[in-house]
């Protein structure tokens, strides 16, 4: 019976030891754990981190890393935090890569981000202008005096915005009742007539739009003007168009021209070549999956046009898989 409290000090010192043993696995596991950001909850940029994090995952014992992905308010948001070091990928639109890495728009002031990276680009997003039936709005100058949306602060979306404007003639802080919302509240503020227009730069279909054509008036696809000064005075930008019949209860019975960029994946300078490298062959070699995530990324992702619209540098650790899978890479990229 005296042997008892000598039991209960080994089985107290077996528990110690178990402890000692787990705490560092899960400091490690954290350590282990990156971050890539993404965009409005449900969002397009939000399923396509999603989507990358999952594949990325999967391959985890190969790797022995986690990606895990953040909300944002979009494309400014998630470069400024690579280049604070903050985040290690983040989801962006070509222009804004293009701009911050020539010290352009937000990021005048700061300088260039030199230490800014690409790794692939996904899809083509249009600039979209969705307008209600109701709202009178049949061309790009009927936006004078009516309540329209920009997007918010820091999103890509909203420089886009402003450069369609501009085009028009339209002084968009005096001419118009400017809305700047994230995406499920401009779509909401649309729904209840508190908005009668709002910008999203998107790959299409989107389904947050084929929602809104079912709003009673329905919606309207507006198509900007001075389509080839824009593309003259912006070298990120292309011509594209919005295939209407992905839209088949909207106004429209033609498919809209409009201008695009590309939805791309950056990194920094400072994150390791391994890193990189393996995220880029885990997506590489399971492009199929990304289809199961959302419908954009299934119509247009191709491995053949990865390296499209790509105005920063490659990270080397993306660029040495590319030789070795013999993918042809743009002088421009490397």
């Amino acid at each position: 019976m005296k042997r008892m409290p000598y039991v209960k000090q080994i089985l107290l010192i077996c528990q110690v030891l178990f402890l000692l043993l787990i705490i560092p696995s899960c400091s490690q596991e954290k350590s282990n754990s990156l971050t890539v950001g993404t965009g409005d909850p449900g969002g397009s940029y939000y399923l396509t981190g999603l989507a990358i994090s999952s594949i990325v995952n999967n391959k985890q014992e190969a790797h022995g890393f986690r990606l895990q992905e953040e909300f944002s308010s979009g494309s400014v948001s998630n470069i400024n935090a690579i280049v604070a070091g903050d985040i290690q990928f983040g989801i962006a639109q070509s222009d804004r890569q293009y701009q911050a890495f020539n010290g352009l728009a937000e990021w005048k002031d700061k300088g260039p981000q030199k230490d800014l990276r690409a790794v692939f680009s996904l899809y083509p997003e249009s600039v979209t202008l969705v307008a209600s039936g109701y709202s009178g709005i049949a061309a790009i100058h009927d936006l004078r005096g009516k309540r329209v949306d920009i997007g918010l602060p820091g999103s890509g979306v909203r420089q886009n915005a402003i450069d369609v404007l501009d085009a028009a003639g339209i002084e968009w802080e005096k001419d118009m009742e400017v809305h700047e919302e994230k995406l499920d509240d401009r779509i909401n503020m649309l729904m209840h007539d508190r908005v009668d227009a709002f910008f999203h730069t998107v790959g299409h279909p989107s389904q947050d739009i084929k929602s809104a054509t079912f709003l009673v008036g329905g919606i309207r696809f507006i198509p900007p003007v001075n389509i080839e000064e824009i593309l003259s005075e912006n070298p990120y930008y292309s011509k594209t168009f919005i295939p209407i019949e992905l839209y088949p209860f909207a106004i429209n019975k033609e498919d809209v021209e409009t201008i695009g960029v590309k939805a791309t994946l950056l990194t920094s300078a400072k994150v390791p070549d391994d890193i990189v490298y393996a995220v880029t062959k885990a997506v590489f070699d399971d492009l199929e999956s990304l289809g199961n995530y959302s419908h954009v990324l299934k119509r247009t992702v191709r491995k053949e046009n990865m390296l499209d619209g790509l105005t920063a540098p490659i990270h080397p650790g993306a660029l040495r898989f590319y030789q070795e899978i013999g993918l042809q890479v743009p002088p421009s990229s490397r």
